[in-house]
Protein backbone atom coordinates (compact mmCIF):
# COMPACT_ATOMS: atom_id res chain seq x y z
CA UNK A 1 0.00 0.00 0.00
CA UNK A 2 1.10 3.60 -1.18
CA UNK A 3 1.05 5.55 2.14
CA UNK A 4 3.32 9.03 3.55
CA UNK A 5 3.72 7.69 7.03
CA UNK A 6 5.44 4.67 8.91
CA UNK A 7 3.75 2.13 10.58
CA UNK A 8 5.41 0.60 13.67
CA UNK A 9 3.93 -2.14 15.86
CA UNK A 10 4.90 -3.83 18.63
CA UNK A 11 5.04 -7.20 19.39
CA UNK A 12 5.37 -10.00 22.07
CA UNK A 13 4.00 -12.06 24.93
CA UNK A 14 1.91 -10.44 27.92
CA UNK A 15 4.66 -9.18 30.22
CA UNK A 16 6.92 -7.92 27.55
CA UNK A 17 6.49 -4.05 28.03
CA UNK A 18 4.78 -3.79 25.33
CA UNK A 19 2.43 -0.25 26.47
CA UNK A 20 5.64 0.81 28.53
CA UNK A 21 7.97 1.08 25.78
CA UNK A 22 5.00 2.77 23.45
CA UNK A 23 5.01 5.20 25.79
CA UNK A 24 8.25 6.13 25.91
CA UNK A 25 8.60 5.96 22.30
CA UNK A 26 5.50 8.55 21.58
CA UNK A 27 6.85 10.45 24.16
CA UNK A 28 10.54 10.94 22.80
CA UNK A 29 8.51 11.40 18.98
CA UNK A 30 6.43 14.28 20.11
CA UNK A 31 9.72 16.12 21.38
CA UNK A 32 11.15 16.00 18.16
CA UNK A 33 7.76 17.24 16.43
CA UNK A 34 6.62 14.28 14.79
CA UNK A 35 3.11 13.64 14.62
CA UNK A 36 2.14 10.16 16.22
CA UNK A 37 -0.82 8.11 16.51
CA UNK A 38 -0.81 5.44 19.41
CA UNK A 39 -3.36 2.51 19.36
CA UNK A 40 -3.93 -1.15 20.40
CA UNK A 41 -5.38 -4.22 19.22
CA UNK A 42 -7.95 -5.94 19.74
CA UNK A 43 -9.29 -1.97 20.36
CA UNK A 44 -8.24 1.41 19.27
CA UNK A 45 -11.53 2.52 17.75
CA UNK A 46 -15.12 2.04 19.81
CA UNK A 47 -16.15 -1.58 17.75
CA UNK A 48 -12.70 -2.34 18.80
CA UNK A 49 -12.87 -1.60 22.22
CA UNK A 50 -16.25 -3.47 22.38
CA UNK A 51 -15.06 -6.71 20.65
CA UNK A 52 -11.89 -6.00 23.00
CA UNK A 53 -14.36 -6.58 26.03
CA UNK A 54 -15.56 -9.90 24.45
CA UNK A 55 -12.10 -11.34 24.00
CA UNK A 56 -10.80 -10.55 26.81
CA UNK A 57 -13.14 -10.88 29.79
CA UNK A 58 -12.09 -13.90 31.89
CA UNK A 59 -15.88 -15.37 32.12
CA UNK A 60 -15.92 -16.17 28.19
CA UNK A 61 -14.39 -18.91 28.98
CA UNK A 62 -16.51 -20.69 26.52
CA UNK A 63 -15.47 -18.13 23.23
CA UNK A 64 -13.92 -20.93 20.70
CA UNK A 65 -10.49 -20.26 19.18
CA UNK A 66 -12.54 -19.42 15.28
CA UNK A 67 -14.58 -17.19 17.30
CA UNK A 68 -11.97 -15.34 18.82
CA UNK A 69 -9.88 -15.03 15.60
CA UNK A 70 -12.49 -13.66 13.40
CA UNK A 71 -13.29 -11.39 16.38
CA UNK A 72 -9.42 -10.19 15.97
CA UNK A 73 -9.68 -9.78 12.55
CA UNK A 74 -13.05 -8.03 12.73
CA UNK A 75 -11.44 -5.64 15.24
CA UNK A 76 -8.58 -5.22 12.83
CA UNK A 77 -10.80 -4.19 10.03
CA UNK A 78 -12.37 -1.53 11.25
CA UNK A 79 -9.09 -0.13 12.94
CA UNK A 80 -7.44 -0.64 9.88
CA UNK A 81 -10.55 1.48 7.66
CA UNK A 82 -11.02 4.05 10.83
CA UNK A 83 -7.89 4.50 12.32
CA UNK A 84 -4.39 3.34 10.61
CA UNK A 85 -4.51 4.01 6.89
CA UNK A 86 -6.33 7.64 7.83
CA UNK A 87 -3.28 8.43 10.03
CA UNK A 88 -0.77 6.77 7.73
CA UNK A 89 -2.76 8.80 4.69
CA UNK A 90 -1.71 11.90 6.61
CA UNK A 91 1.64 11.32 6.86
CA UNK A 92 1.60 10.31 10.65
CA UNK A 93 3.89 7.55 12.51
CA UNK A 94 1.47 5.27 13.53
CA UNK A 95 2.80 3.42 16.97
CA UNK A 96 0.35 0.03 17.43
CA UNK A 97 0.09 -2.31 20.33
CA UNK A 98 0.01 -5.72 18.37
CA UNK A 99 -1.45 -6.68 14.47
CA UNK A 100 -1.74 -9.20 12.36
CA UNK A 101 1.47 -11.05 13.74
CA UNK A 102 -0.43 -11.22 17.23
CA UNK A 103 -3.29 -13.26 15.48
CA UNK A 104 -0.67 -15.64 13.69
CA UNK A 105 1.07 -16.47 17.01
CA UNK A 106 -2.03 -16.35 19.36
CA UNK A 107 -4.78 -18.06 17.17
CA UNK A 108 -2.35 -19.74 14.39
CA UNK A 109 0.26 -21.29 16.85
CA UNK A 110 -1.10 -20.81 20.13
CA UNK A 111 -4.56 -21.76 19.47
CA UNK A 112 -3.14 -24.53 16.81
CA UNK A 113 -5.01 -23.16 13.47
CA UNK A 114 -2.21 -22.57 11.36
CA UNK A 115 -0.37 -19.78 10.46
CA UNK A 116 -1.81 -19.88 6.95
CA UNK A 117 -5.33 -20.25 7.92
CA UNK A 118 -4.74 -16.99 10.15
CA UNK A 119 -3.51 -15.34 6.95
CA UNK A 120 -6.70 -16.25 4.84
CA UNK A 121 -9.10 -15.15 8.01
CA UNK A 122 -6.84 -11.75 8.03
CA UNK A 123 -6.22 -10.46 4.10
CA UNK A 124 -9.66 -8.63 3.90
CA UNK A 125 -9.00 -7.19 7.32
CA UNK A 126 -5.42 -5.65 6.80
CA UNK A 127 -6.55 -4.64 3.25
CA UNK A 128 -2.78 -4.61 1.97
CA UNK A 129 -1.61 -2.64 5.35
CA UNK A 130 1.65 -3.65 6.72
CA UNK A 131 3.79 -2.90 9.39
CA UNK A 132 7.53 -0.74 8.16
CA UNK A 133 8.69 -2.60 11.16
CA UNK A 134 7.71 -5.09 13.69
CA UNK A 135 9.48 -4.78 17.34
CA UNK A 136 9.45 -7.76 19.56
CA UNK A 137 10.04 -7.80 22.45
CA UNK A 138 11.83 -10.82 23.75
CA UNK A 139 10.34 -12.15 27.35
CA UNK A 140 10.64 -15.88 27.98
CA UNK A 141 6.93 -16.84 29.27
CA UNK A 142 8.11 -17.44 32.72
CA UNK A 143 9.38 -13.70 33.29
CA UNK A 144 6.20 -12.35 31.66
CA UNK A 145 3.91 -14.76 33.95
CA UNK A 146 5.82 -12.56 36.86
CA UNK A 147 5.04 -9.90 35.77
CA UNK A 148 1.83 -10.21 34.77
CA UNK A 149 1.36 -11.54 37.93
CA UNK A 150 2.80 -8.52 39.97
CA UNK A 151 0.68 -5.86 37.74
CA UNK A 152 -3.03 -7.50 39.86
CA UNK A 153 -4.44 -7.18 36.27
CA UNK A 154 -5.94 -10.82 34.88
CA UNK A 155 -8.11 -10.69 32.03
CA UNK A 156 -9.51 -14.38 29.79
CA UNK A 157 -6.06 -14.42 28.23
CA UNK A 158 -4.33 -14.29 31.99
CA UNK A 159 -5.85 -17.76 32.82
CA UNK A 160 -4.29 -20.18 29.65
CA UNK A 161 -2.15 -22.79 30.19
CA UNK A 162 1.61 -22.22 29.94
CA UNK A 163 1.95 -24.21 27.18
CA UNK A 164 0.31 -22.30 25.17
CA UNK A 165 2.31 -19.51 26.10
CA UNK A 166 5.02 -21.80 24.97
CA UNK A 167 3.74 -22.06 21.67
CA UNK A 168 2.73 -18.49 20.97
CA UNK A 169 6.44 -18.02 22.04
CA UNK A 170 7.54 -20.20 19.33
CA UNK A 171 5.49 -19.24 17.08
CA UNK A 172 6.96 -15.35 17.47
CA UNK A 173 10.30 -16.88 16.97
CA UNK A 174 9.15 -18.92 13.38
CA UNK A 175 7.64 -15.12 12.31
CA UNK A 176 10.44 -13.26 13.47
CA UNK A 177 12.90 -15.25 11.31
CA UNK A 178 10.57 -15.69 8.23
CA UNK A 179 10.05 -11.34 8.27
CA UNK A 180 13.84 -10.81 9.30
CA UNK A 181 13.82 -7.79 7.57
CA UNK A 182 11.18 -7.00 9.39
CA UNK A 183 11.40 -7.96 12.86
CA UNK A 184 13.44 -5.95 15.17
CA UNK A 185 13.62 -8.30 18.00
CA UNK A 186 14.88 -6.49 21.51
CA UNK A 187 15.78 -8.40 24.98
CA UNK A 188 12.77 -7.10 26.83
CA UNK A 189 14.41 -8.65 30.41
CA UNK A 190 16.84 -5.91 30.48
CA UNK A 191 16.33 -2.43 32.08
CA UNK A 192 13.20 -0.29 30.41
CA UNK A 193 15.50 2.69 29.89
CA UNK A 194 17.85 0.14 28.07
CA UNK A 195 15.48 -1.55 26.20
CA UNK A 196 14.23 2.13 25.04
CA UNK A 197 17.36 2.99 23.70
CA UNK A 198 18.21 -0.28 21.63
CA UNK A 199 14.33 0.70 20.07
CA UNK A 200 15.02 4.48 19.24
CA UNK A 201 18.19 3.90 17.82
CA UNK A 202 16.28 1.22 15.64
CA UNK A 203 13.09 3.62 14.87
CA UNK A 204 15.89 6.63 14.57
CA UNK A 205 17.43 4.54 11.60
CA UNK A 206 14.17 4.02 9.65
CA UNK A 207 13.39 7.90 10.07
CA UNK A 208 15.95 8.80 8.68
Amino acid sequence: MKKGGIFITFEGLEGSGKSSQIGLLASQLKELNYNIKATREPGGTRIGELIRQITHNKDNVDLTSVTESYLMAASRAQHVREIIRPALEQGMVVLCDRFLDSSLAYQGYGRGLGEDEITVINKLAIDDVFPDLTIFLDVAPELGFQRRDGSGKIDRLDLQQSDFYHRVYEGYKKLADKNRGRFFIVDSSLPMKEVHLKIWQKVKDLLE
